[in-house]
């Protein structure tokens, strides 16, 4: 079983992101977060295999929730999803330590995203904008 923590602001796109995931039978989402801070603090509760983290939430963004989380938990895998990757935005990921980044409501790409991180690779979309 793969062990996912979902963190969005969005309740709706917390349900959704759960909806598609565990449509594979060996994915399990074992926690959900409303933002950053509240995934800093859930995070030990749930040890998950996968952190999915969307980009922009109010108070501290995913960016900042991903370095304070990979800072604490070294070995965290952590995909972000966003509605508007940019080239600029998958440099300051991977160096936060964030191993993949995808379009929020491109469900073929996470899902490959997925199964990248979870065997080891990373995975950056080739879509991102300059």
């Amino acid at each position: 079983m793969v062990r996912i923590f979902i963190v969005d602001d969005s309740a709706t796109a917390r349900t959704a992101l759960k909806t598609v995931l565990e449509q594979r039978p060996e994915w399990v989402v074992v926690g959900e977060a409303f933002n950053g801070h509240h995934a800093l603090a859930t995070f030990h509760l749930h040890t998950p295999h996968l952190t999915v983290m969307d980009f922009i939430m109010p108070q501290i963004n995913g960016l900042e929730a991903a370095r304070h989380l990979t800072q604490r938990h070294p070995d965290a895998l952590i995909l972000m999803i966003t509605t508007d990757p940019s080239k600029k935005l998958e440099l300051e990921a991977r160096r936060a330590g964030i191993k993949g980044l995808c379009g929020k409501y491109e469900m073929e790409s996470l899902l490959k995203a997925v199964e990248t991180v979870m065997d080891g690779g990373t995975y950056f979309s080739e879509t991102a904008a300059a």
